[in-house]
């Protein structure tokens, strides 16, 4: 009697089986196919976006109510950018997925250029299938209520003394608009300056932070005295009712552009070329510097870092490593 209710199991266990790996074979089959329908689909405009989600949905919601042209935006995340989104295009590049891609900085727009991502697309004549629009800045963020007038840093060296040691804040500098500063002053300031500052930098004990916001955050809760951080950070955490304020050392800190770029070729009038267009436009930029993702809708005058770009490029790699090696001991 008992061998009875034991096949009749063993026969449900089959089947059972059998009724899961069809399910995992169908669920597999339409992840392929969708995904390929997607990539040969003319009617989605994909878009890979470094520009923060909760401000690029804005502009993509009315740029498809002007055109009715629907764009599928796929974001990175706030704490690799904008090496996670560059990567992914890079190893696309044979074959790519996105029309357009929308960076919050330069550097791996260049990287990309340069790495014959864009082809020989051009938005701006003589251009290698990219442009900038609009700015940010680098900036150091403080409690003013905390730090007098007199005690705060007058520059990213004085950062290495004693009396910073463990109060700085600053985003991890492998990823983002961290990483691109951190190039630049290598390019400005030399090889050996740099590595000794990095050093002494990470000899003072700073918070490694996941991300821009998060060191704006850390200083506001008075955790730590002084934060290297963007400047929209600092306007969304002063809208947020943080008492936080940014200080702008021009010759240490850094311009940053959004920069818009065509991924596949496009003939005139072509969607992805539109997309371009209407994000390149005077119209967009305001609406950006209203919103808090751009500081201003035009390059700042000043002494700002200027980075030779050609040497950040060449020496990518190893500047890489040598971050790593110096802030993940």
């Amino acid at each position: 009697m008992s061998a009875k209710p034991r096949g009749l199991n063993a026969v449900l266990l089959v089947l059972l089986m059998a009724l899961v790996l069809g399910l995992f074979l169908l669920l597999f089959l339409t992840l392929v196919t969708g995904g390929v329908g997607q990539r040969n689909d003319s009617s989605s405009l994909i878009l890979y976006c470094a520009q923060d989600q909760v401000f690029a949905e804005r502009v993509l919601e009315e740029f498809h109510r002007r055109t009715g042209l629907k764009v599928r935006a796929v974001f990175d995340s706030e704490a690799v950018k904008t090496v996670g989104m560059a990567n992914r295009l890079l190893a696309e590049s044979k074959d790519p997925v996105a029309h357009v891609f929308w960076g919050n900085e330069e550097l791996r727009t260049r990287q990309l250029a340069e790495r014959g991502v864009f082809g020989t697309n051009q938005i701006q004549p003589g251009g290698k299938g990219w442009a900038a629009f609009g700015a940010r800045t680098r900036r150091l963020v403080i409690d003013p209520t905390r730090l007098g007038a007199s005690e705060r840093p007058a520059s990213l060296v004085e950062l290495t003394n004693t009396r910073w040691k463990g109060k700085i804040s600053l985003a991890v500098p492998l990823f983002g608009t961290t990483s691109t500063h951190f190039h630049a002053l290598r390019s400005q300031w030399g090889d050996e300056a740099w590595r000794r500052w990095c050093s002494a930098l990470a000899a003072n004990k700073p918070f490694l932070e996941p991300g821009n916001s998060h060191v704006v955050r850390r200083v506001a809760r008075g955790e730590a005295l002084v934060g290297l951080t963007d400047s929209d950070d600092i306007f969304v955490a002063q809208r947020e009712g943080a008492r936080v304020e940014g200080l702008a050392l021009e010759e240490d800190l850094l311009v940053l552009p959004n920069t818009v770029a065509l991924v596949r070729p496009v003939a005139p009038g072509d969607p992805a070329r539109r997309l371009v267009d209407f994000l390149m436009s005077a119209e967009v930029a305001t609406l950006l510097v209203r919103e808090g993702a751009l500081e201003s809708a035009t390059v700042p005058q000043g002494r700002w870092l200027a980075p030779d770009w050609t040497r950040v490029l060449r020496d990518l790699d190893v500047t890489v490593s040598e971050i790593e090696g110096i802030f993940r001991k």
